[in-house]
Protein backbone atom coordinates (compact mmCIF):
# COMPACT_ATOMS: atom_id res chain seq x y z
CA UNK A 1 0.00 0.00 0.00
CA UNK A 2 1.32 3.41 -1.00
CA UNK A 3 2.06 5.59 2.01
CA UNK A 4 0.93 9.20 1.79
CA UNK A 5 3.95 11.51 2.01
CA UNK A 6 1.86 14.32 3.52
CA UNK A 7 0.84 12.07 6.42
CA UNK A 8 4.49 11.17 6.99
CA UNK A 9 5.40 14.87 7.07
CA UNK A 10 2.70 15.59 9.64
CA UNK A 11 3.76 12.66 11.81
CA UNK A 12 7.45 13.63 11.87
CA UNK A 13 7.04 17.41 11.74
CA UNK A 14 8.55 17.88 8.29
CA UNK A 15 7.70 21.27 6.76
CA UNK A 16 7.99 21.96 3.02
CA UNK A 17 6.89 20.92 -0.45
CA UNK A 18 10.23 21.02 -2.26
CA UNK A 19 10.35 18.22 -4.91
CA UNK A 20 13.85 17.18 -3.77
CA UNK A 21 12.63 16.88 -0.17
CA UNK A 22 9.58 14.86 -1.25
CA UNK A 23 11.85 12.58 -3.28
CA UNK A 24 14.11 11.97 -0.26
CA UNK A 25 11.11 11.01 1.89
CA UNK A 26 9.75 8.75 -0.86
CA UNK A 27 13.09 6.88 -1.12
CA UNK A 28 13.16 6.46 2.68
CA UNK A 29 9.66 4.94 2.63
CA UNK A 30 10.53 2.58 -0.23
CA UNK A 31 13.70 1.28 1.41
CA UNK A 32 12.20 1.02 4.92
CA UNK A 33 10.75 -2.53 4.56
CA UNK A 34 14.17 -3.87 3.48
CA UNK A 35 17.38 -4.44 5.44
CA UNK A 36 19.56 -2.47 3.01
CA UNK A 37 22.08 -0.02 4.47
CA UNK A 38 21.26 3.63 3.86
CA UNK A 39 23.62 6.61 3.64
CA UNK A 40 22.01 10.01 4.19
CA UNK A 41 24.03 12.97 2.95
CA UNK A 42 23.48 16.70 3.24
CA UNK A 43 24.88 19.82 4.80
CA UNK A 44 24.86 20.40 8.53
CA UNK A 45 21.48 21.57 9.79
CA UNK A 46 19.28 20.24 6.97
CA UNK A 47 17.47 17.73 9.21
CA UNK A 48 19.13 14.42 8.29
CA UNK A 49 18.15 12.92 11.66
CA UNK A 50 14.47 12.70 10.62
CA UNK A 51 15.08 10.15 7.86
CA UNK A 52 16.45 7.23 9.94
CA UNK A 53 13.41 7.66 12.22
CA UNK A 54 11.12 7.41 9.19
CA UNK A 55 12.98 4.32 7.96
CA UNK A 56 12.81 2.64 11.39
CA UNK A 57 9.12 3.40 12.04
CA UNK A 58 8.01 2.04 8.65
CA UNK A 59 10.18 -1.09 8.84
CA UNK A 60 9.50 -4.53 10.39
CA UNK A 61 12.00 -3.47 13.11
CA UNK A 62 9.78 -0.67 14.45
CA UNK A 63 9.16 -2.57 17.71
CA UNK A 64 12.91 -3.06 18.25
CA UNK A 65 15.45 -0.64 19.68
CA UNK A 66 16.30 2.57 17.80
CA UNK A 67 19.65 4.05 18.88
CA UNK A 68 21.14 7.26 17.47
CA UNK A 69 24.90 7.61 17.89
CA UNK A 70 26.80 10.85 17.20
CA UNK A 71 30.13 9.43 16.07
CA UNK A 72 31.81 12.84 16.08
CA UNK A 73 31.02 13.41 19.77
CA UNK A 74 32.62 10.20 21.10
CA UNK A 75 36.40 10.26 21.78
CA UNK A 76 38.46 7.98 19.57
CA UNK A 77 39.73 6.01 22.54
CA UNK A 78 36.27 4.99 23.74
CA UNK A 79 34.18 4.71 20.56
CA UNK A 80 34.91 0.97 20.10
CA UNK A 81 33.72 0.34 23.64
CA UNK A 82 30.58 2.41 23.05
CA UNK A 83 29.67 0.61 19.83
CA UNK A 84 30.78 -2.96 20.56
CA UNK A 85 31.06 -3.14 24.37
CA UNK A 86 34.00 -4.26 26.50
CA UNK A 87 35.05 -6.92 28.98
CA UNK A 88 35.87 -6.18 32.60
CA UNK A 89 39.52 -5.20 33.00
CA UNK A 90 40.09 -4.70 29.27
CA UNK A 91 41.40 -1.19 29.92
CA UNK A 92 41.82 1.24 32.79
CA UNK A 93 38.41 2.10 34.18
CA UNK A 94 36.68 -0.99 32.79
CA UNK A 95 35.33 -2.10 36.16
CA UNK A 96 32.58 -4.32 34.74
CA UNK A 97 31.38 -5.91 31.52
CA UNK A 98 29.50 -3.50 29.29
CA UNK A 99 27.16 -4.09 26.38
CA UNK A 100 27.74 -1.97 23.29
CA UNK A 101 25.11 -0.37 21.09
CA UNK A 102 25.24 -3.19 18.53
CA UNK A 103 24.41 -5.73 21.22
CA UNK A 104 21.66 -3.62 22.81
CA UNK A 105 20.05 -2.78 19.45
CA UNK A 106 19.90 -6.40 18.25
CA UNK A 107 16.78 -6.69 16.10
CA UNK A 108 16.48 -2.91 15.80
CA UNK A 109 18.12 0.04 14.03
CA UNK A 110 21.31 2.01 14.71
CA UNK A 111 21.69 5.50 13.30
CA UNK A 112 25.35 6.49 12.94
CA UNK A 113 25.34 10.28 12.66
CA UNK A 114 28.52 11.95 11.37
CA UNK A 115 29.83 8.57 10.19
CA UNK A 116 32.64 10.34 8.32
CA UNK A 117 34.27 11.05 11.70
CA UNK A 118 34.78 7.35 12.55
CA UNK A 119 38.44 6.36 13.17
CA UNK A 120 39.92 3.89 10.67
CA UNK A 121 40.19 0.98 13.17
CA UNK A 122 36.51 1.43 14.08
CA UNK A 123 35.64 1.51 10.38
CA UNK A 124 37.19 -1.97 10.00
CA UNK A 125 35.06 -3.29 12.89
CA UNK A 126 31.94 -1.71 11.43
CA UNK A 127 32.64 -3.26 8.02
CA UNK A 128 32.68 -6.72 9.65
CA UNK A 129 29.27 -6.06 11.21
CA UNK A 130 27.87 -5.02 7.84
CA UNK A 131 29.30 -8.01 6.00
CA UNK A 132 28.68 -10.84 8.49
CA UNK A 133 26.77 -9.39 11.45
CA UNK A 134 29.70 -10.31 13.72
CA UNK A 135 31.60 -8.22 16.26
CA UNK A 136 34.02 -8.73 19.16
CA UNK A 137 33.92 -6.78 22.39
CA UNK A 138 37.00 -4.81 23.41
CA UNK A 139 39.23 -7.12 25.44
CA UNK A 140 37.38 -10.27 24.39
CA UNK A 141 38.14 -13.05 21.91
CA UNK A 142 34.56 -14.27 21.63
CA UNK A 143 32.74 -13.54 18.38
CA UNK A 144 29.16 -12.37 18.86
CA UNK A 145 26.33 -12.00 16.35
CA UNK A 146 23.91 -9.13 15.94
CA UNK A 147 21.02 -8.42 13.61
CA UNK A 148 21.00 -4.65 13.26
CA UNK A 149 19.86 -2.30 10.49
CA UNK A 150 22.48 0.44 9.97
CA UNK A 151 21.56 3.90 8.73
CA UNK A 152 24.46 6.35 8.46
CA UNK A 153 24.57 10.09 7.84
CA UNK A 154 27.34 12.55 7.09
CA UNK A 155 27.84 16.14 6.00
CA UNK A 156 31.31 15.51 4.56
CA UNK A 157 32.19 14.32 1.07
CA UNK A 158 32.98 10.66 1.70
CA UNK A 159 34.27 10.12 -1.85
CA UNK A 160 36.88 12.81 -1.23
CA UNK A 161 37.62 11.30 2.19
CA UNK A 162 38.19 7.93 0.48
CA UNK A 163 40.61 9.47 -2.03
CA UNK A 164 42.51 11.12 0.86
CA UNK A 165 42.74 7.83 2.77
CA UNK A 166 40.54 9.05 5.64
CA UNK A 167 37.66 6.65 4.96
CA UNK A 168 37.66 3.03 3.83
CA UNK A 169 36.48 2.57 0.28
CA UNK A 170 34.89 -0.84 0.97
CA UNK A 171 32.97 0.58 3.94
CA UNK A 172 31.78 3.53 1.87
CA UNK A 173 30.22 1.24 -0.73
CA UNK A 174 28.63 -0.97 1.94
CA UNK A 175 27.04 2.04 3.67
CA UNK A 176 26.04 3.68 0.39
CA UNK A 177 23.79 0.83 -0.77
CA UNK A 178 20.86 3.27 -0.90
CA UNK A 179 21.86 6.96 -0.93
CA UNK A 180 19.43 9.66 0.23
CA UNK A 181 20.35 13.28 -0.49
CA UNK A 182 18.69 15.88 1.75
CA UNK A 183 18.55 19.27 -0.04
CA UNK A 184 20.06 22.41 1.49
CA UNK A 185 17.68 25.17 2.58
CA UNK A 186 18.91 27.52 -0.17
CA UNK A 187 17.67 24.90 -2.67
CA UNK A 188 14.23 24.92 -1.00
CA UNK A 189 13.37 28.58 -1.57
CA UNK A 190 9.64 27.89 -1.59
CA UNK A 191 9.88 26.36 1.91
CA UNK A 192 11.77 29.15 3.71
CA UNK A 193 8.74 31.31 4.54
CA UNK A 194 6.72 28.24 5.55
CA UNK A 195 9.44 27.21 7.98
CA UNK A 196 9.75 30.75 9.37
CA UNK A 197 6.02 30.89 10.11
CA UNK A 198 6.11 27.44 11.74
CA UNK A 199 9.03 28.37 14.00
CA UNK A 200 7.48 31.76 14.82
CA UNK A 201 4.15 30.20 15.86
CA UNK A 202 5.89 27.45 17.87
CA UNK A 203 7.93 30.05 19.74
CA UNK A 204 4.88 32.24 20.32
CA UNK A 205 2.95 29.29 21.75
CA UNK A 206 5.85 28.22 23.95
CA UNK A 207 6.48 31.66 25.46
CA UNK A 208 2.88 32.96 25.34
CA UNK A 209 3.47 35.92 23.04
CA UNK A 210 2.21 37.08 19.62
CA UNK A 211 4.04 35.59 16.65
CA UNK A 212 6.48 37.79 14.74
CA UNK A 213 5.63 38.76 11.16
CA UNK A 214 7.81 39.86 8.25
CA UNK A 215 7.09 42.74 5.89
CA UNK A 216 7.60 42.25 2.15
CA UNK A 217 11.17 43.59 2.08
CA UNK A 218 12.15 41.38 5.03
CA UNK A 219 10.63 38.35 3.28
CA UNK A 220 12.73 39.04 0.19
CA UNK A 221 15.83 39.38 2.36
CA UNK A 222 15.04 36.05 4.00
CA UNK A 223 14.73 34.41 0.58
CA UNK A 224 17.97 35.88 -0.77
CA UNK A 225 20.12 34.86 2.22
CA UNK A 226 22.29 31.74 1.63
CA UNK A 227 21.52 29.95 4.95
CA UNK A 228 24.88 28.24 5.54
CA UNK A 229 23.39 26.75 8.74
CA UNK A 230 20.26 25.63 6.87
CA UNK A 231 17.04 24.86 8.81
CA UNK A 232 18.83 24.94 12.16
CA UNK A 233 20.07 28.49 11.50
CA UNK A 234 16.61 29.65 10.35
CA UNK A 235 15.06 28.27 13.52
CA UNK A 236 17.65 29.97 15.73
CA UNK A 237 17.17 33.35 14.03
CA UNK A 238 13.38 33.07 14.24
CA UNK A 239 13.55 32.30 17.96
CA UNK A 240 15.94 35.20 18.61
CA UNK A 241 13.62 37.59 16.77
CA UNK A 242 10.65 36.30 18.71
CA UNK A 243 12.27 36.71 22.12
CA UNK A 244 14.35 39.87 21.70
CA UNK A 245 12.26 42.15 19.46
CA UNK A 246 9.37 43.96 21.14
CA UNK A 247 7.89 44.96 17.79
CA UNK A 248 6.08 41.97 16.30
CA UNK A 249 6.32 43.41 12.76
CA UNK A 250 9.84 42.70 11.53
CA UNK A 251 11.27 45.03 8.89
CA UNK A 252 14.29 44.46 6.66
CA UNK A 253 16.44 46.80 8.77
CA UNK A 254 15.64 44.76 11.90
CA UNK A 255 16.17 41.42 10.18
CA UNK A 256 19.53 42.54 8.76
CA UNK A 257 20.95 42.75 12.29
CA UNK A 258 20.23 39.04 12.80
CA UNK A 259 21.70 37.74 9.51
CA UNK A 260 25.47 37.23 9.80
CA UNK A 261 27.66 38.04 6.82
CA UNK A 262 28.40 34.50 5.62
CA UNK A 263 28.80 35.46 1.96
CA UNK A 264 32.62 35.63 2.06
CA UNK A 265 32.94 31.91 2.67
CA UNK A 266 30.31 30.75 0.21
CA UNK A 267 29.66 30.80 -3.48
CA UNK A 268 27.53 33.69 -4.72
CA UNK A 269 23.77 33.86 -4.99
CA UNK A 270 22.24 36.16 -7.56
CA UNK A 271 18.98 37.82 -6.52
CA UNK A 272 16.57 38.99 -9.17
CA UNK A 273 15.33 42.53 -8.48
CA UNK A 274 12.43 44.41 -10.07
CA UNK A 275 14.78 46.43 -12.27
CA UNK A 276 16.39 43.17 -13.49
CA UNK A 277 19.75 44.16 -12.04
CA UNK A 278 21.89 41.58 -10.28
CA UNK A 279 22.80 42.01 -6.64
CA UNK A 280 26.00 40.19 -5.79
CA UNK A 281 26.04 38.52 -2.41
CA UNK A 282 29.75 37.75 -2.20
CA UNK A 283 33.08 39.39 -2.85
CA UNK A 284 34.01 36.46 -5.08
CA UNK A 285 31.15 37.33 -7.44
CA UNK A 286 32.22 40.99 -7.45
CA UNK A 287 35.73 39.87 -8.44
CA UNK A 288 34.27 37.86 -11.32
CA UNK A 289 32.35 40.88 -12.55
CA UNK A 290 35.43 43.12 -12.38
CA UNK A 291 37.43 40.62 -14.44
CA UNK A 292 34.70 40.36 -17.06
CA UNK A 293 34.47 44.16 -17.28
CA UNK A 294 38.24 44.39 -17.72
CA UNK A 295 38.11 41.86 -20.54
CA UNK A 296 35.34 43.84 -22.22
CA UNK A 297 37.32 47.08 -21.93
CA UNK A 298 40.38 45.45 -23.54
CA UNK A 299 38.29 44.31 -26.52
CA UNK A 300 36.75 47.78 -26.87
CA UNK A 301 40.22 49.37 -26.94
CA UNK A 302 41.40 46.86 -29.57
CA UNK A 303 38.49 47.82 -31.78
CA UNK A 304 39.20 51.52 -31.22
CA UNK A 305 42.86 51.15 -32.32
CA UNK A 306 41.74 49.18 -35.37
CA UNK A 307 39.28 51.94 -36.33
CA UNK A 308 42.04 54.55 -36.02
CA UNK A 309 44.35 52.52 -38.26
CA UNK A 310 41.55 52.05 -40.79
CA UNK A 311 40.91 55.78 -40.98
CA UNK A 312 37.41 55.50 -39.56
CA UNK A 313 38.48 57.68 -36.59
CA UNK A 314 41.06 60.45 -36.81
CA UNK A 315 43.66 60.57 -34.03
CA UNK A 316 43.65 63.71 -31.94
CA UNK A 317 46.35 65.67 -30.20
CA UNK A 318 47.68 64.51 -26.85
CA UNK A 319 46.00 65.57 -23.62
CA UNK A 320 42.64 66.09 -25.32
CA UNK A 321 39.43 64.28 -24.67
CA UNK A 322 38.09 61.81 -27.17
CA UNK A 323 34.39 62.54 -27.46
CA UNK A 324 33.10 59.52 -29.37
CA UNK A 325 31.22 57.35 -26.85
CA UNK A 326 32.75 54.01 -25.96
CA UNK A 327 30.62 51.37 -24.31
CA UNK A 328 32.31 51.17 -20.92
CA UNK A 329 34.99 53.89 -20.64
CA UNK A 330 35.96 57.44 -21.71
CA UNK A 331 39.45 57.74 -23.21
CA UNK A 332 41.05 60.88 -21.79
CA UNK A 333 44.28 60.80 -23.81
CA UNK A 334 44.56 59.45 -27.37
CA UNK A 335 47.78 58.32 -29.07
CA UNK A 336 49.55 60.61 -31.51
CA UNK A 337 50.04 59.70 -35.15
CA UNK A 338 53.61 58.57 -34.40
CA UNK A 339 52.38 56.33 -31.63
CA UNK A 340 49.71 54.86 -33.89
CA UNK A 341 52.32 54.06 -36.54
CA UNK A 342 54.34 52.11 -33.98
CA UNK A 343 51.21 50.17 -32.98
CA UNK A 344 50.65 49.39 -36.65
CA UNK A 345 53.87 47.36 -36.71
CA UNK A 346 52.14 44.78 -34.47
CA UNK A 347 49.50 42.44 -35.91
CA UNK A 348 45.96 43.56 -35.08
CA UNK A 349 42.87 41.40 -35.58
CA UNK A 350 40.02 42.65 -37.74
CA UNK A 351 37.16 44.13 -35.71
CA UNK A 352 34.71 41.65 -37.12
CA UNK A 353 36.83 38.72 -35.94
CA UNK A 354 37.73 40.00 -32.51
CA UNK A 355 36.75 37.31 -30.07
CA UNK A 356 36.54 37.49 -26.32
CA UNK A 357 39.72 36.20 -24.81
CA UNK A 358 39.12 33.51 -22.24
CA UNK A 359 40.27 34.55 -18.81
CA UNK A 360 40.99 31.90 -16.23
CA UNK A 361 39.35 33.03 -13.02
CA UNK A 362 41.14 30.26 -11.20
CA UNK A 363 44.54 31.55 -12.38
CA UNK A 364 43.63 35.10 -11.33
CA UNK A 365 42.50 33.92 -7.91
CA UNK A 366 45.62 31.76 -7.52
CA UNK A 367 47.87 34.72 -8.41
CA UNK A 368 46.12 37.03 -5.94
CA UNK A 369 46.48 34.48 -3.13
CA UNK A 370 50.16 33.82 -3.91
CA UNK A 371 51.00 37.54 -3.95
CA UNK A 372 49.13 38.13 -0.69
CA UNK A 373 51.09 35.32 0.97
CA UNK A 374 54.35 36.76 -0.35
CA UNK A 375 53.47 40.24 0.93
CA UNK A 376 52.83 38.92 4.41
CA UNK A 377 55.73 36.49 4.58
CA UNK A 378 53.49 33.42 4.45
CA UNK A 379 51.35 34.50 7.43
CA UNK A 380 47.93 33.15 6.48
CA UNK A 381 45.96 35.22 8.97
CA UNK A 382 47.36 38.47 7.61
CA UNK A 383 46.95 37.29 4.01
CA UNK A 384 43.30 36.32 4.64
CA UNK A 385 42.61 39.75 6.15
CA UNK A 386 44.27 41.40 3.13
CA UNK A 387 42.14 39.33 0.72
CA UNK A 388 39.03 39.91 2.88
CA UNK A 389 38.26 36.20 3.16
CA UNK A 390 38.20 33.85 6.15
CA UNK A 391 41.26 31.86 7.20
CA UNK A 392 39.32 28.65 6.55
CA UNK A 393 38.61 29.67 2.97
CA UNK A 394 42.25 30.72 2.45
CA UNK A 395 43.48 27.39 3.84
CA UNK A 396 41.14 25.50 1.49
CA UNK A 397 42.28 27.57 -1.50
CA UNK A 398 45.97 27.06 -0.63
CA UNK A 399 45.42 23.29 -0.65
CA UNK A 400 43.30 23.45 -3.83
CA UNK A 401 45.93 25.42 -5.77
CA UNK A 402 48.95 23.64 -4.25
CA UNK A 403 50.41 26.77 -2.67
CA UNK A 404 51.67 25.16 0.56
Amino acid sequence: MKIDIQQVKQRFGVIGNCPALNRAIDVALQVAPTDLSVLITGESGVGKEIFPQIIHQFSPRKHGQYIAVNCGAIPEGTIDSELFGHEKGSFTGALADRKGYFEVADGGTIFLDEAGELPLPTQARLLRVLESGEFIKVGSSKVQKTNVRIVAATNVNLEKAVSEGKFREDLYYRLNTVPIKVPALRDRNEDILLLFRKFAYDCAEKYHMPAVRLDEEARQMLLSYRWPGNVRELKNITERLSVIEENRDITASILREYLPDAGVDKYPVLVKQENDQKVFSSEREILYQVLFDMKKDVNDLKKLVHDIMSGNIQPVAPNTTYTQPIQTATVTSMPTTANVSRVAEQPIQEAETVEDESLSLEDAEKTMIRKALERHGGRRKSAAADLKISERTLYRKIKEYGLE
